[in-house]
């Protein structure tokens, strides 16, 4: 909490902001599958908007300010996933490595062998 007005770090309303930038822009393709996780895990019910909110509101201000909405989103959509079982952090380990074995870029894990993991091929 803050010391002064009892406000928590990230409890902005009211509070003078600058301009609202009002302009359409692009959503990467990695935002617009982070919202689609959001939406698939709380039809699923493994987790509520307040539980989204509860991670990112724990953030705490350093990690808050540095991070992006969908950043933030991607954060708490694991941790909310987590904590309903969906999967363990050593699973999230070994899938990670997994991905980053692929390849930095779509390109270069098309480029690999079919044997690759990319390809979904077999590594016999």
């Amino acid at each position: 909490m803050s010391d002064t007005d009892g406000r928590r770090w990230h409890d902005m309303g009211g509070l003078e902001a600058g301009p609202v930038r009002l302009e359409e822009h692009d959503y990467a393709l990695w935002e617009k599958r982070v919202d689609a996780l959001m939406v698939l895990a709380t039809t699923k019910g493994l987790f509520t908007v307040d539980g989204l909110r509860r991670v990112i509101e724990d953030l705490g201000p350093d990690y808050y300010e540095k991070m992006s909405y969908y950043e933030r989103w991607v954060h708490s959509v694991n941790q909310n996933l987590i904590e309903a079982g969906a999967y363990s952090l050593s699973e999230l380990a070994g899938k990670m490595a997994e991905v980053k074995a692929r390849g930095t870029t779509y390109g270069e894990c098309a480029l690999n062998e079919l044997s690759s993991p990319c390809a979904g091929g077999r590594d016999d």
